[in-house]
């Protein structure tokens, strides 16, 4: 096999690349490109540092590089994020899986503590399939239903339940909020219903983060004018969709955990006290059928 320069210089020049691009970590991202293009652990390449490295390698490495410089997610080049400890596979079909939804997980194991119940779960916009596969591990005895308008992110979420063993527990489908009658084919009331749906306000998401604003699928991003279309929608059908004494609990962005609140309580639903994320954010409302 042809050999070039050493790990330790890709490494190198990786970081010096991702530096000129602005991003953080570049140390950490370098040594997370390099061990995806040579199929070696981290380990193995600080032990392997200065030896040379497959010429091939270098060149998949050049191709990673280019990628994240042009601001590419890295979660999308590795094809992967982990989740609640679980890995989840992603593609720019699918919203990447962030920490502080992780939020939604920690409230419903609260409210729901008993982990042997055989709850009716639905997932709405299910993207990577991240909550409701979560919670499929979490409450083995739940079945669930997940969808999402994307039949590409479908196909991620499908793969992901396939591989986290929950499968046959899981219904997914195709299904639009944004269309008359789109309640009709759940099949609920369910126990539980979870979302984290599309908050942004329309004219603030070209001005997130370029990975954000021109990786990630606008269609779960895009909240509306105001951020809270979805909200409304999800809360006007929250009386149909779950049982009473069920709940519907929902992730939203920062200061929108009173608008929401409020939504669910005209609509029927006891709003409980939001949840905060690790930054201190009210990230999850609860409320309660």
């Amino acid at each position: 096999m042809a050999e070039g320069a050493s790990y330790d210089a890709l490494l190198r020049d990786t970081a010096v690349a991702l530096t000129a691009a602005g991003i953080d970590n570049v140390r950490f991202e370098a040594r997370l490109l390099l061990s995806h293009a040579t199929g070696l652990t981290i380990e193995q390449l600080i032990s392997r540092g200065p030896d040379a490295a497959p010429v091939a390698a270098a060149a998949t490495l050049r191709e990673l590089t280019a990628r994240r410089v042009r601001r590419e997610p890295m979660a999308y080049i590795l094809g992967e994020r982990e989740f609640w400890g679980l890995p989840f596979k992603v593609s720019p079909a699918v919203l990447i899986p962030r920490p502080d939804s992780e939020t939604v997980i920690e409230t419903v194991l609260d409210l729901l503590p008993d982990r042997s119940r055989k709850l009716r779960i639905l997932d709405l916009g299910l993207g990577s399939g991240c909550l409701l596969l979560t919670l499929l591990r979490e409450y083995p005895q739940a079945s669930g239903v997940g969808i999402d308008a994307s039949e590409a992110a479908l196909a991620i979420a499908q793969a992901n339940a396939e591989a986290l063993g929950v499968a046959q527990r899981a219904r997914l489908s195709t299904g639009d909020w944004r269309q008359t009658g789109w309640t009709d084919q759940l099949e609920g009331p369910f126990d539980l219903l979870v979302s984290n749906p599309p908050y942004i306000e329309s004219a603030a998401v070209e001005g997130l983060m370029p990975e954000v604003a021109t990786h990630e699928p606008r269609l779960a991003l895009d909240g509306g004018a105001d951020g809270l279309t979805a909200y409304r929608i999800i809360a006007a059908a929250a009386p149909v969709l779950v049982v009473p004494g069920g709940w519907a609990i929902v992730e939203v962005g920062e200061g929108q955990a009173p608008e929401v609140a409020s939504l669910f309580a005209s609509a029927g639903l006891a709003p409980r006290p939001p949840r905060k994320d690790l930054g201190g954010i009210e990230r999850v409302v609860p409320a309660q059928h």
